[in-house]
């Protein structure tokens, strides 16, 4: 039996722009439709060469994975990530290329994927256990193991369309993780759900790459990628970009790849957001404490984080919160602050201006770091951008006020404190 577990070949995903199939076609059309589909499977190529309105999601991949190894997969949203799993799924067909998967494969790719919203969490085990591949023997012998996992013991026989999304994921994950599968695809499940879970899940797939199992796993949360895989790939513009330990890949994707990504589309423009986009953040800069526009602060320096904004025309909005944090590149938290925190809500905004925040001696060492930001009104969320909204940069301050700068990046967040010492 061979050790490798996946191979892919020259893989190829094209996708028209704009393309929608029509519901009724006449007998030609779908004549038509049939050989054309068949000449893009055999050459990569479109009867109709219309490259300007076709994006390529994956261009020429080829990769092998070996049984019981843990490849991470990252790259910035649109590199063609989830398509690959959707192909080596069998979601998708490839444009053109060859994929071998030597084992059983158990996906989860979307949350909820194969509920169906009017049947309980109960029977939807044993649907969704039915679609992944397994025997009904199976999920009985599972059963108790996959409610347990999933926590939500109280609500297994409430049909699942009064679920949140949260026991949603906890659900799917539960059922995904407890097949068995000699391969188990995994895509973005730690972006639902709280920290605990989320711990729940990583712990489960490393029992199960204890096992001898498979795992692909896609995911923005660098730290998670670095401790559950060993290697890693980076895509990018559906070109596999880098290969290598995951600390390497990271780094690269890190420096090279993500900084140009946010910096080069303006704010405003970009469409990975949530919220109803009545008010959303159009820009972010930093400012010294006297109001002058600088490129990177310095450690223990009063600094202003400055959140350009823009209200929809006709909006009256009241009760406007906004919050920021901050994040080291690897996705490490260090905090999170929002106006209601101090008591500052505003009760209107203009049309257009922007929000500003003193941090005073500014409590981080020398380095750079992720920003993000949200705006709520009226307690509904109206934008969260989701990638970093920008990045903070910070150089060498005297922070402790002795010359001394601590142990530096290691160490991200600093404090000051007054010791003193008391006999007994």
């Amino acid at each position: 039996m061979s050790d490798v577990a996946i191979k892919i070949d020259n893989l190829s995903k094209v996708y028209r722009i704009g393309a929608q199939r029509k519901p009724y076609g006449s007998l030609r059309e779908e004549i038509y439709d049939f050989i054309s589909a068949r000449f893009q499977r055999m050459t990569g190529k479109s009867l109709l060469t219309d490259t300007e309105n076709t994006i390529w999601a994956l261009k020429d991949v080829s990769l092998e994975v070996k049984h019981g190894k843990v490849l991470g997969i990252i790259g910035r949203n649109g590199s063609g990530k989830s398509t690959l799993l959707k192909i080596l799924s069998r979601i998708t067909e490839p444009t053109k290329g060859r994929v071998e998967l030597h084992g059983r494969v158990g996906s989860l790719l979307e949350v909820g994927t194969g509920f169906h919203q009017e049947l309980t969490g109960r029977e939807n085990i044993f649907l969704n256990g039915a679609i992944l591949g397994m025997t009904r023997e199976e999920i009985k012998s599972k059963f108790d193991e996959i409610v347990d996992f999933s926590g939500i013991e109280k609500l297994i026989d409430t049909p699942v369309k009064f679920y949140s999304s949260g026991m949603y994921v906890r659900l799917a994950f539960a059922v995904a993780a407890h097949l068995e599968p000699d391969i188990l695809l995994v895509d973005e499940v730690l972006a639902v759900g709280d920290a605990a879970f989320q711990k729940k899940c990583l712990g489960k797939m490393e029992d199960v790459t204890k096992e001898g199992r498979t795992i692909l796993f896609v995911s923005h949360n660098m730290g998670a990628v670095e401790n559950l895989c060993p290697k890693s790939i980076l895509l990018d513009e559906g070109n596999l970009l880098q290969y290598g330990t995951s600390q390497e890949v990271i780094a690269f994707y890190l420096e090279k790849i993500l900084p140009f990504t946010l910096e080069g589309i303006p704010l405003a423009d970009r469409k990975n957001r949530s919220g109803n986009q009545n008010i959303k953040f159009t820009h972010l800069h930093i400012e010294d404490s006297n109001g002058r526009k600088i490129k990177a602060c310095r450690s223990g320096m009063d600094t202003v984080f400055v959140f350009g904004f823009s209200a929809k025309e006709g909006q009256k909005l009241k009760n406007i919160d906004v919050g920021f944090s901050l994040k080291t590149l690897n996705e490490h938290p260090l905090f999170v602050l929002y106006g209601s925190y101090v008591g500052q809500i505003f009760q209107s905004v203009p049309p257009k201006g922007e929000f500003k925040c003193l941090i005073p001696k500014l409590p981080l060492s020398p380095g750079r770091y992720k920003v993000g930001g949200r705006i709520t009104v009226g307690g509904e969320e109206a934008d969260w951008p989701k990638d970093a909204i920008g990045f903070l940069d910070v150089e060498s301050g005297d922070f402790y006020g002795t010359g001394n700068i601590g142990f530096g990046a290691a160490t991200p967040f600093m404090i000051n404190g007054n010791w003193e010492c008391v006999g007994n």
